[in-house]
């Protein structure tokens, strides 16, 4: 991994707590049929994303501290011809797209300092990559931000200058980071490529580029490159008022043995603490799989002992084609109170509540669904719903 410039680590949100496991239980299903439901919580994992967070950092493409490896010669011309290769597009250049790269899904979630968390997922075509690596670099800029000057390192970015260090103008992208995937060899099919970001709220537009190394040898093809620009609006998860993370819908949630490291939390941004998300991005669904769901609840109101008392609810809305959509099932609803929570919870150290199921779909008929999930503040008497549409076929 390149890394281009000294890391300020953002301040973790205080010590979470673990929700007590719920043990998976089977759920009647208004309608004459029964499921089997997982709640999908574990001690191990709710304080995944203060773990998470802690290891993501906003940088600037400045020169590197000290005790940082040195980059080579080679490795600083590769930051510079990207950098200067999106001041180009942004300035109104043609962006090529030798990879077919594209944006697929971005995520949000709380992070600490007043900023909020977003994993995203990009896809290109491996069989395009000439080598055996390729460089991603995104960068993220504020719509309302002025003008974007290059940061680029210079050729003298060795040399001392405390004089020039102390007039150094203050990085113009809200956030930037440039690391290599390594491509395997005979790959087919679209490879997904996961990245994160931490930035406030606001909009912004997301430049992703990926670039095969500058070649070494005189009158060599220029290198295939690729950029795309994503526009993202980030919620304020920072008010007094109920809301919520994305609803992530997961492929499959494995527990890790050890926190990752800083270089891996990096190359693995939904890897929460002791848990990791493989995040389902295609929500067309057999009736062999289930349809699994995270979320964090952000905000709600607390009673003496400060603990929430809210319910989630998850209703199943049928949408025939061409008709009206019908209510078609729902699962029990989910409580999460002083009675639930272990006694030690306490909102006001930063414990994070979080709920998720993971239906089966066996007994779904084939069609197209919207999952309504709905939580109620009991004590703020206060209601907000998120909606997930997916299809279920016969497989």
């Amino acid at each position: 991994m390149v890394i281009l410039g000294p890391r300020e680590p953002e301040v973790p949100q205080t010590e979470g707590f673990d929700l007590v496991p719920a043990a998976a239980y089977h759920g009647l299903f208004i309608g004459g049929f029964f499921v089997e439901m997982s709640l999908m919580v574990n001690r191990r994992i709710v304080t995944a994303l203060s773990v998470a967070v802690a290891l993501v950092w906003s940088v600037a493409l400045v020169a590197q501290k000290k005790d940082d490896k040195k980059q080579s010669d080679a490795q600083k011309k590769e930051i510079q011809d990207i950098v200067r290769f999106v001041d180009g597009v942004t300035a109104g250049q043609p962006a090529p797209n030798d990879f077919g790269l594209a944006w697929v899904h971005e995520d949000f979630l709380k992070a600490t300092g007043n900023k909020e968390y977003i994993p995203f997922t990009v896809a290109y075509d491996p069989s395009k990559v000439t080598g055996s690596s390729v460089s991603l670099y995104w960068r993220v800029v504020a719509k309302d931000a002025p003008g974007s000057a290059s940061l680029a390192i210079p050729a003298d970015a060795g040399k001392k200058d405390e004089k020039k260090d102390d007039k150094k103008a203050p990085p113009r992208f809200a956030y930037e980071d440039l690391n290599t995937i390594t491509v395997t060899p005979g790959q087919t099919g679209p490879a997904r490529v996961s990245r994160a970001f931490t930035v406030g709220a606001g909009a912004y537009d997301v430049y992703v580029v990926l670039k095969e190394a500058t070649p070494q040898q005189k009158n060599a093809p220029p290198p295939k490159m690729s950029l795309i620009k994503q526009t993202v609006t980030v919620p304020d998860f920072w008010t007094p008022d109920l809301t919520t993370s994305s609803v992530i819908i997961a492929q499959k949630i494995e527990p890790l043995n050890a926190p990752l490291s800083q270089n891996e939390q990096i190359e693995r941004p939904y890897a929460l603490g002791m848990m990791e998300i493989v995040p389902a991005y295609d929500l067309k669904f057999t009736k062999k799989s289930e349809l699994s769901t995270f979320m964090l609840i952000y905000n709600p109101k607390t009673d003496a002992m400060n603990k929430p008392d809210v319910t989630v609810e998850y209703n199943f809305y049928t949408k025939p084609s061409g008709a009206a959509e019908k209510f078609f099932n729902k699962t029990n609803p989910q409580a999460l109170n002083a009675t639930t929570l272990p006694p030690a919870f306490d909102m006001t150290l930063g414990h994070q509540l979080q709920t998720g199921q993971a239906v089966p779909l066996a007994s779904f008929p084939d069609g197209d669904y919207r999952l309504e999930i709905k939580v109620t503040d009991k004590i703020a008497n206060k209601s907000l719903t998120r909606d997930i549409n997916f299809t279920v076929t016969a497989g």
